[in-house]
């Protein structure tokens, strides 16, 4: 199996798929190895990534393995989710003036302000932060567009998070997701499902919501990009994406 993330290792960081790597994806399917995405993003926004890599009907796994789903026609296989209230309450005592998502499954995202354009997608709808901590969530999404990537690493190491995973991402984004849900544990079921193990399974990726699934997969390789901590658990680091690191990795097995 193969198993991708999407933002940095499918697509630029302007959301635009390259040519090659969807030629490389194609020869993978065209193999008949299952090739199944991997991402921080909900369905809806996983969606036309899917669709645009034309892949067969199959396994996805959304939201930093929260949410698993089968396409064609769409299924939600498994859906994790936690009480949203002890987070959000810590944020907006620690940083009064970050944005603050909650996921709808298949839908878009509450949303306690507006986010920058093109940070989300789907229905946004603005809440108050009481409705918002409301009812169980599959994520929280923390943001602050004049921060860093490391002050979120500051703030997600002074909220103290304790029984829920969080994930930092490169423009001060902190995904907050159930404790024990990442995309490892997530796929680990889909391999369960095909009758893969995981030694067989080909990871790729670039964030740090993609450490455990290159740990754990039988060859995990990080992009050029990717920070430290992720290139020192990958099994190789291939070039940037810019050079077509993906597509050397793809077209050395396939």
């Amino acid at each position: 199996m193969v198993a991708l993330d999407i933002d940095g290792t499918l697509l630029h960081r302007d959301g635009t798929l390259p040519g090659d790597v969807r030629a490389a994806v194609a020869t993978v399917v065209a193999s008949g190895v299952p090739v199944v995405l991997a991402t921080g993003r909900g369905w809806h926004a996983t969606r036309p990534v899917y669709e645009a890599l034309e892949l067969p009907d199959g396994w996805a796994v959304c939201s930093n393995g929260a949410v698993t789903l089968r396409h064609r026609p769409t299924e939600v296989v498994r859906q994790v989710t936690f009480d949203p209230r002890p987070v959000i309450e810590q944020v907006v005592r620690h940083a009064p003036h970050a944005l603050i998502a909650v996921e709808e499954v298949g839908v878009g995202y509450r949303m306690s302000s507006d986010f920058p354009e093109g940070d989300l997608s789907g229905e946004l709808v603005v809440e108050s932060v009481d409705e918002l901590s409301a009812r169980p969530a599959t994520r929280v999404v923390i943001r602050d567009p004049q921060s860093t990537d490391e002050d979120f690493v500051a703030l997600a190491e002074s909220l103290g998070l304790h029984g829920v995973a969080y994930y930092i991402g490169y423009s001060a984004w902190l995904d907050i997701a159930p404790e024990g849900v990442n995309k490892a544990a997530a796929l680990a079921e889909v391999c369960e499902q095909l009758g893969v193990a995981a030694s067989q399974v080909l990871a790729l990726g670039d964030g740090r919501n993609d450490i455990e699934m290159l740990t754990w997969a039988g060859r995990g390789v990080a992009l050029g990009e990717a920070p430290a901590e992720v290139q020192a658990v990958a099994d190789h680091v291939t070039d940037d994406f810019t050079a077509g690191g993906t597509v050397a990795e793809l077209a050395r097995w396939f």
